[in-house]
């Protein structure tokens, strides 16, 4: 009976819970056992066609889950109920299973398999939320809006600088795993504290072997376990994207705001509830939602990093941790990607109601522009910035225009002229270097898009 929402499916996505699911991890094992008796053999240690019966019998078609948990239940030992189970329909090829080998060889070894499987699912999620931000960014390139500091508007910018913002810290995070991933998906063949012997001295190409059968990379050292500094650090960059997916859907719901009326996640007008009393709400629920979830995946980072501390050649301290902490980081944080990608395809821009919020604080945001207008016709820097301030306040207090106040200010006249002001106070005409910005930071990502596929 599902237990928590991954269970019961709320929080996860098809393609990882494949990956993650009890059937899945036992294939995985069993993957290994069937590599393993296949570099045995090839090295001489167990006749070949032993390692072809083991091979023919690993898969979980063969050897049952059932028949695993009830062996399990009689030895209080995961690993060693999988090789029973194995062994027993291998028939007289069974007494080769596991030879010479450690429980966390083939544990760290079958994490290794899901760790590859998970992390193509999560870079393609990644790229995918990529694209959508490539396009968000072109589409809004000039589309004005008001930049905001400490909550308070601040200067013009575009939506579009935004999403370019947005766009490349996810093309870090996709740099970041392609790092993380050559450090993440390996495999270990060392046997007990790490010394090969049960393998003797063909234990290096016995590892390498089996690493190059399951497409992983062999670690260069090891004890009795694969170091947890790789798992942790795989768990705290999940933690970091899941605070950009954070950051994004926080964005989200503050311009979302009634007040500010700006940006709204997808909504089905008409059909979706947004509360059980009150029928016209529309809640950023999504965003909401994965703002939850990213307090579940930074929360994981503590287990994570004190797994990577183990008793001598090792213990079992990390083991219990690491099946929750694990899956649970994958999982929500491609459920969050995902969740994200789809908020950002359907998302509404109310452009009118971004123009009609540039004028709230009647020609104020522009006060830097005018500042800087002045400094160039020959006002000193500071002189117009206290200018500015007084007039500014006056604005504000006095519910003036600004281009009023402007207008009749004589020290303000002294340098400018009704046209200069003018164009001083259009916010477009205040973008700097944005709209280049943005084109560099799409190139960019173009760019790097190509040189992933060439890789």
């Amino acid at each position: 009976m599902p237990i928590l929402p991954i269970d019961s499916r709320r929080y996860l996505t098809a393609e990882m819970e494949r990956i993650f699911e009890e059937e899945a991890r036992l294939q995985y094992m069993l993957d290994v056992e069937a590599a393993l008796a296949w570099a045995l053999a090839e090295v001489g240690l167990i006749p070949k066609r032993a390692a072809s019966r083991i091979a023919e019998k690993a898969s979980v078609s063969h050897v049952r889950l059932e028949r695993v948990k009830e062996l399990e239940r009689q030895l209080d030992h995961d690993v060693m109920a999988m090789v029973e189970a194995l062994a027993e329909v291998c028939g007289e090829a069974g007494k080769y299973v596991h030879y010479g080998a450690t429980s966390y060889d083939i544990v760290d070894t079958a994490m290794g398999l899901q760790l590859k499987e998970a992390l193509n699912v999560l870079e393609a999620r990644l790229s995918r939320l990529e694209e959508v931000l490539i396009r968000l960014a072109r589409r809004h390139k000039r589309t004005l809006m008001a930049g905001r500091t400490h909550g308070q508007h601040a200067l013009p910018i575009t939506l579009g600088l935004k999403f370019a913002v947005w766009l490349r810290e996810v093309s870090r995070h996709l740099q970041r795993l392609r790092q993380c991933r050559n450090r993440v998906v390996v495999g270990k063949l060392t046997g007990a504290v790490g010394t090969q012997a049960g393998f003797g001295p063909e234990g290096l190409k016995i590892q390498r072997l089996v690493m190059e059968k399951l497409g992983l990379k062999p670690v260069e050292v090891s004890t009795q376990i694969v170091q947890r500094d790789r798992h942790a650090e795989l768990v705290c960059l999940l933690a970091v994207i899941a605070s950009t997916l954070d950051k994004f859907a926080t964005e989200i719901r503050e311009l979302q705001r009634t007040e500010i009326g700006e940006l709204a996640e997808p909504f089905r007008l008409g059909r979706q509830v947004g509360s059980s009393t009150m029928p016209h709400k529309v809640n950023p629920i999504r965003c909401e939602r994965i703002c939850a979830l990213a307090k579940i995946v930074r929360s994981l980072t503590v287990p994570a990093l004190e797994n990577v501390v183990s008793w001598q050649e090792r213990d079992l301290s990390n083991s219990a941790a690491e099946r929750f902490i694990i899956p649970e980081a994958l999982i929500l944080t491609d459920y969050m990607v995902d969740l994200m990608a789809k908020v950002l395809e359907g998302l509404r821009v109310d452009k009118q109601r971004m123009r009609e919020n540039l004028k709230l604080t009647r020609g104020r945001i522009m006060s830097e522009a005018v500042m800087l207008a002045l400094t160039r016709k020959g006002m000193g820097r500071q002189e117009a910035h206290r200018l500015l301030r007084e007039l500014t306040a006056e604005s504000l207090l006095e519910n003036k225009d600004f281009r009023q106040v402007l207008l009749e200010s004589k020290a303000v006249r002294q340098y400018l002229n009704v046209k200069e002001i003018d164009e001083a106070l259009k916010p477009e005409n205040y973008l700097g270097t944005t709209l280049q910005q943005i084109d560099e930071a799409v190139k960019q990502t173009l760019k790097e898009r190509r040189g992933r596929k060439r890789a």
